[in-house]
């Protein structure tokens, strides 16, 4: 599960996507976030993303930057501002709000 996708060459202008996904060993739950966000990002900004997988089992110190409370849990650090989402991201129209790809409604 270990995966990083390039993001566009930053000279092309267009929007790049920097995510990292927390979790808490290979679990079952941390397997589903990854399907569900690597879906999301490949139908939403297709070649536009980096997606960093941080295993707290591994790394426990890493949570304190991004303040992580539970797992798995979505970062948004760029484009800026930075945002969370908690959960395994089985919520599609959840998950576009939380990274700003669309309105709430």
């Amino acid at each position: 599960m270990k995966a990083k996708k390039s993001c566009e060459d930053s000279k092309s202008g267009k929007k790049q996507w920097e995510l990292r996904l927390y979790i808490a060993g290979q679990t079952a739950r941390a397997a589903t976030a990854f399907a569900n966000l690597k879906n999301i990002c490949e139908e939403h900004m297709a070649g536009k993303y980096k997606i960093e997988i941080i295993d707290l089992l591994e790394n426990p110190q890493l949570a304190k930057g991004d303040q992580i409370i539970a797992v798995p849990t979505l970062v948004r650090k760029l484009p800026q501002p930075v945002r969370k989402i908690i959960g395994d991201l089985s919520n599609t129209q959840r998950v576009l709000v939380g990274l700003d790809l669309r309105e709430r409604t």
